[in-house]
């Protein structure tokens, strides 16, 4: 499922404007963003959290001229599935 299928099928449960359902879910996922981006961890229960992970810079090399190349630090999201979502799966 993609944004824009979150978009309608979000529209035809809840009886609402597809624009009033893409409002809803930029919504939701701009407020995540900015969470992250504050260094805030986001947590749904039942779903699952997302934070940000740090990285370091360090010496890497090109896999296919051996090279060595320097790999900036770097900040990437990390996303940890909860419990009962883990269960849902696997039922």
């Amino acid at each position: 499922m993609n944004k824009s299928e979150l978009i309608k099928s979000l529209s035809e449960q809840t009886n609402i404007s597809i624009d009033e359902a893409t409002l809803v879910v930029n919504t939701f996922v701009d407020n995540m963003k900015n969470a992250l981006l504050e260094g805030d961890h986001v947590e749904i229960r039942g779903f699952g959290s997302f934070k940000v992970k740090e990285y370091g810079a360090y010496a890497g090399r090109n896999p296919r001229t051996g090279q060595k190349v320097e790999v900036e630090s770097k900040r990437l999201p990390f996303f940890r599935a909860g419990k009962e979502l883990k269960e849902f799966l696997n039922d």
